[in-house]
């Protein structure tokens, strides 16, 4: 753009999301880019988006650590869902650029094979510095989707190491990927993973060391059995050759977690949780705008300043704060 600031040109939102729902693809990549940058409108599509119809779409988290074969699991994924008449949407989200703050990969580079099925929405997102793995903006992006009547949205995440765990909080089920050779499967255990994932995937199972990982981690999980209550989800270990379309063991997988979460009521504890995150993160951002950010001159500066001279201690600070909010 020569280094010119694009306008954010303004949208009649119902009637974008009328066309969403009528399964404009144009429409849905203009409403995920306004909640994606933020802008203006974004209240306004929010409120638009929460009607109260539709129905919500069985979201599927996908993380794993660099080089595993992500990107590849997800687009043969999306073929095996679509062989079963199911609508998927996929976000994507890239690490972000430090110049122009928008996503490194692009979803065409990635999802081509789809491009030109009417069935598959596709949407790279910059996750902009925001730790986890997720972009802020994720769950309204998944919003959208549910809105344009998908059945399934994809999230895959950027592959940045055990902050990773965050996507738990978003999806109904989690995939966590590791590949053989690689010592994911004594890293997974040390990193929590075990603990958030629903299914584990095994990809580039073709590969020598892949029954060692499978091994490794079903031991793993047998070892965390214990600690779980009767009843109680345990995560599924799978082998993928995603390269090679082979990701039938991990389908299976995914249906059997979606039926026992249904048989067992879990669903509704685990969005109900998500949507306590999503308002939590949402309201301590509109208070760090209240305090000002770092280095602004705010009432944030101002204790803090006190705090780094000790005459005044952090819990004291704290208190100013809230204080600042509640008068």
């Amino acid at each position: 753009m020569g280094g010119r600031a694009r306008r954010a040109r303004h949208l009649d939102v119902p009637a974008e999301l009328a066309a969403a729902r009528s399964g404009s693809h144009r429409a849905v990549a203009r409403l995920v880019s306004v909640v994606s940058d933020g802008g203006p409108q974004l209240r306004e599509v929010a409120a638009a988006l929460a009607d109260g119809s539709g129905e919500a779409a069985w979201v599927l988290g996908v993380t794993g650590s660099p080089g595993v074969g992500k990107s590849t699991t997800v687009s043969a994924l999306v073929t095996a869902l679509r062989a079963d008449g199911l609508r998927v949407g996929v976000l994507a989200v890239d690490p972000s650029s430090p110049f122009s703050g928008g996503a490194l990969l692009g979803d065409r580079v990635r999802m081509g094979d789809h491009a030109l099925d009417d069935g598959v929405y596709v949407r790279s997102m910059a996750s902009r510095g925001h730790l986890g793995g997720l972009a802020a903006a994720t769950p309204q992006a998944v919003r959208v989707l549910e809105a344009a009547g998908v059945d399934v949205v994809v999230v895959e995440t950027v592959g940045v190491g055990q902050s990773e765990v965050e996507v738990a909080a978003l999806a109904d089920t989690t995939v966590v990927l590791l590949a053989p050779g690689m010592g994911d499967g004594v890293q997974a255990a040390k990193a929590g993973i075990l603990e958030v994932a629903d299914v584990l995937v095994v990809n580039k199972a073709d590969r020598d060391g892949a029954d060692a990982t499978v091994r490794e981690l079903r031991q793993s999980v047998a070892l965390g059995g214990d600690a779980r209550a009767p009843g109680e989800w345990r995560p599924t270990v799978v082998r993928t050759v995603a390269a090679g379309g082979d990701v039938e063991e991990l389908v299976q997988a995914l249906h059997a977690h979606r039926a026992w979460a249904r048989d067992h009521d879990a669903v509704a504890p685990r969005r109900l949780r998500r949507a306590a995150a999503e308002v939590s993160a949402i309201a301590l951002g509109r208070l760090r705008q209240t305090f000002g950010r770092a280095g602004e001159g705010g009432l944030l500066d101002d204790v803090a300043g006190r705090v780094a001279a000790r005459t005044l201690d952090p819990f004291a600070a704290a208190d100013r704060l809230v204080a600042a909010v509640e008068g």
